[in-house]
């Protein structure tokens, strides 16, 4: 017997929900599909929010509660960001390098990992990484 699944939803704890809904939706193309309850008139101003682009499924919860959040964020919880990498089947590296850079993010071009696959790789505002990827 095997387990059936149809997918995962990577969950994120993000320190400004603002700014990554920006990131994700504005820059990566991805659209809010839910969200728990506005906090403000701003309807990006939530404490969780699940996002889509295509078959690929993302969750963003923030890191604090709005009166619990520091002004900046703490750097001990910004270092275990670095283990973490999303990485994403895309099958124009070279587009989505470009694409990128007319969104004003500064990259370092793909390169073809020593397994045959070309990377370009990036982060998110919370330091997250993101890996566009595909066989080269």
């Amino acid at each position: 017997m095997s387990i059936e699944i149809q997918g995962v939803a990577p969950l994120l704890q993000v320190f400004d929900m603002l700014t990554s809904i920006r990131f994700y939706r504005d820059i990566l193309g991805f659209s809010v599909v839910n969200t728990s309850p506005a906090l403000s008139a701003n309807p990006d101003d939530v404490d969780w929010a699940m996002l889509r682009l295509n078959d690929t499924t993302l969750m963003l919860n923030t890191a604090y509660e709005a009166e619990h959040r520091p002004s900046v964020p703490e750097p001990t919880r910004l270092v275990s960001h670095d283990d973490t990498c999303l990485y994403f089947g895309c099958p124009d590296v070279d587009s989505t390098y470009l694409y990128l850079q007319s969104q004003g993010l500064k990259l370092k071009a793909p390169k073809v990992a020593h397994y045959g696959m070309k990377q370009l790789y990036l982060k998110d505002p919370d330091g997250f990484g993101i890996c566009f990827q595909w066989t080269a």
